[in-house]
């Protein structure tokens, strides 16, 4: 039954913590529950829809996505999932936070019309978050997938044009242990005659062929859209759209010109509904913004978020940090749930890490600081670091002080330590004190790991 207490007026944290616990599971894959209270509340998106899904990459698509179309001159809603540090972050209109009272008043009509169903707190934020796109009368709603795809609370609308980033392994639990059985499952965002857009390199056989079966507008990296670069700037390529001349995305990563170019596919196949000028396009960019995706906080020692959960997410951040410039000591704050593949995110990052700061998460699936420091002496055990190579063109060319110069021989690196901590703030507070102004601390893992450190930062920052 809905509850006798809460109100539009009531506070938007008492609400949230009333969702939490509605429903017997955080986690329940199914869309009869929601279709069912949705279709009570006339739930009906009249502006175009993207929908977004994928392994990684989808919060950095919907923000480019959002952001280009703001510079076009649409109104633009969009829905993402988990926020970092407020729960408004999740559903934005126009580029703002939806206020609290927003939030508030339309889970106040979902709880009325829900009567004696249940439902998750991601179905109640979805059904929000529709809500308010519909009120507003928003010209384009960027919905990004929580997990999954056929069964995700997003799919109960039918998109205009779907957006798959990657596939790759992650929440197997729930979606499958192999790239075919996930990839098939993110597949059915997909509709019959819509344009789909895939911008994973290798997509898995089972998501061609179930666009193929259902009769969706495939397009494929490297077949139907492409981009291509040099160091000042970058043109996409797609079946019949050219945008030369574009400076890179504000957004940092090494897969973030492949987020771009799709985003910029999915914007040449709704041409006819959404006009974009170059322009808007250059500008979006520009200004697109994602929080905890490999930001690197102003000021020194240099400090690094990013919400890198699963080895392909990991595999970038790796790259990334390969990508920066040299530094004394590499010091990791790193806090993990159980149910991720652990052993496969820190092999990604074993031999960059000089200082690994496990931090103990909270909740049934949070591992413990001594858990996860477990784990990681373990990855380390069975994949030592090895000796160091330096371009020996460096030596004489000067290096910051506390930074080791180049060497012509291998320099063999020492093992790296590994300590543990009862939450990510207490790590991370001993991470300030170790790291010196040529060192990095490099902040990943969760969400539940860099929303909190990044709030502190931010507070400590503008202090």
């Amino acid at each position: 039954m809905s509850s006798p207490i809460l109100s539009a007026g009531s506070a938007l944290p008492d609400w949230l913590s009333y969702l939490e616990t509605l429903h017997p599971s955080a986690i329940d894959m199914g869309q009869a529950r929601i279709r069912e209270v949705a279709q009570r509340l006339g739930v009906r998106i009249d502006g175009v829809v993207i929908t977004v899904g994928g392994t990684n990459g989808k919060g950095s698509t919907c923000a480019m996505l959002e952001a280009i179309l703001l510079a076009g001159g649409y109104k633009v809603g969009v829905y993402a999932s988990p926020h970092l540090v407020r729960y408004n972050e999740r559903i934005r209109l126009n580029g703002e936070l939806a206020s609290d009272e927003q939030i508030t008043a339309q889970f106040a009509r979902i709880d009325a019309a829900r009567q004696d169903i249940t439902l998750t707190y991601f179905e109640f934020s979805t059904l929000a978050a529709l809500l308010l796109f519909q009120e507003q009368g928003v010209d384009a709603a960027v919905l990004e997938v929580g997990l999954g795809g056929r069964l995700d609370a997003v799919n109960i609308i039918d998109s205009d044009c779907a957006v798959i980033t990657s596939v790759d392994i992650d929440h197997a639990e729930y979606l499958g242990d192999t790239r075919e059985k996930i990839g098939w499952e993110k597949a059915h965002i997909f509709r019959p005659g819509c344009p789909a857009i895939c911008a994973d390199p290798v997509p898995p056989q089972t998501l061609i062929d179930y666009a193929r079966e259902i009769g969706a507008d495939l397009w494929l990296f490297g077949k139907d859209f492409n981009y291509s670069g040099d160091r000042q700037q970058w043109a996409y390529g797609g079946r019949g759209q050219r945008r030369a001349g574009l400076a890179y995305p504000a957004l940092r990563g090494a897969n973030q010109l492949l987020n771009a170019s799709a985003a910029l596919a999915a914007l040449e196949a709704l041409r006819p509904r959404l006009a974009v000028p170059a322009q808007a396009v250059r500008e979006g960019l520009l200004r697109a913004n994602v929080p905890g995706r490999f930001q690197i906080q102003p000021g020194v020692p240099c400090v690094i978020f990013d919400v890198a959960h699963n080895p392909h997410a990991a595999a970038a951040l790796a790259q990334n940090l390969d990508n920066m410039p040299p530094y004394a000591k590499t010091i990791a704050v790193l806090g993990m749930y159980k149910d991720k593949d652990v052993d496969g995110v820190v092999a990604r990052l074993a031999g960059r890490i000089d200082h690994w700061l496990c931090a103990g998460l909270e909740g049934p699936r949070g591992l413990s600081g001594e858990e996860l420091a477990g784990h990681v002496r373990q990855v380390l055990a069975a994949h030592p670091r090895q000796p160091e190579v330096l371009d020996p063109a460096q030596e004489d060319a000067g290096h910051r002080p506390g930074v080791r110069p180049a060497a012509r021989n291998p320099v063999a690196k020492p093992p790296a330590v590994v300590s543990s901590y009862n939450s990510p703030a207490q790590a991370y507070e001993a991470a300030r004190k170790e790291a010196g102004d040529n060192d990095r601390i490099v902040v990943f893992g969760s969400f539940a790991t860099v929303g909190p450190i990044l709030e502190a930062a931010n507070g400590r920052s503008s202090s």
